[in-house]
């Protein structure tokens, strides 16, 4: 059976890199897909892998042959998606990415969001992790283009905007009634008790938190060589603060 697991949060948060780490630890146990949602598109340089297509890239296309007339009449459209989404998809021995790329252009692409959601929903249910890396902010919530969650991580940094744009994202899923279990909050980059402001900002959003995540010195000099974030050593705090999310969420 797979597990879900969605990480989501405003942009410089740290999501990414917590995502990135998730991944890491999960790949020991199994086999993951990692999606990368977020139009930024730099989850694979934090992974260390290659990347050659996008799911938006494909819908393009797509869309492009279907207003030229130059798609073959004996493929349907789902069928052209699912060959495309698996030649996009970045495959390694224990972890496998598919990046979703820019948001759509102009026109509705409502009909193409839910073929790839159905092409995503069969290519999940052959990993035992999905873990997905969302857009920053709250449109990829709303769009709902990937697959049911089991678990949410909305992670935030030591500012009240950071809560309050985790609090307005679990308020939509309420209100979306997205298929989303459990969901907790992430404090990255906290050391300390929580300053009063932001305790009681968490507190009036019936926000649980799951972990207090330090900042760790030694990701900025990874991130001046380019190297993959993944090679933070094991014993770096933030690797342990990773580890402890996944012991608390029953993963390990």
């Amino acid at each position: 059976m797979t597990t879900t697991i969605a990480i989501a949060g405003k942009g410089g948060s740290g999501k990414t890199t917590i995502a990135a780490l998730l991944i890491k630890l999960l790949s020991r146990k199994g086999t993951v897909l990692a999606i990368d949602a977020d139009p930024a598109t730099n989850l694979n340089l934090v992974l260390g892998l290659p990347l050659s297509d996008t799911v938006g890239k494909v819908r393009e296309d797509m869309a492009a042959r279907v207003k030229a007339r130059t798609m073959d009449p004996s493929l349907s459209k789902q069928d052209y998606l699912d060959m495309k989404i698996s030649e996009a998809l970045v495959e390694s021995p224990q972890i496998d990415l598919l990046a979703m790329g820019r948001p759509e252009g102009a026109g509705c692409y409502c009909a193409a969001n839910n073929m790839i959601r159905t092409c995503i929903d069969r290519l999940g249910k052959n990993y035992d992790y999905v873990v997905i890396d969302c857009e920053a902010g709250l449109e990829h919530i709303s769009r709902q283009t990937t697959r049911d969650i089991d678990i949410m991580l909305l992670v935030s940094d030591l500012t009240v905007r950071g809560i309050f744009t985790a609090a307005n994202m679990k308020a939509l899923i309420g209100d979306l009634r997205t298929g989303a279990g459990k969901i907790y909050l992430v404090v990255n980059r906290a050391s300390g008790p929580l300053p009063p402001r932001i305790a009681r900002t968490i507190e009036d959003a019936a926000l649980q938190i799951i972990e207090l995540v330090p900042e760790d010195r030694v990701i900025r000099g990874l991130e001046a060589e380019g190297t993959p974030l993944i090679e933070l050593p094991p014993g770096s705090e933030l690797q342990i603060a990773v580890l402890e999310i996944a012991r608390k969420l029953g993963l390990l």
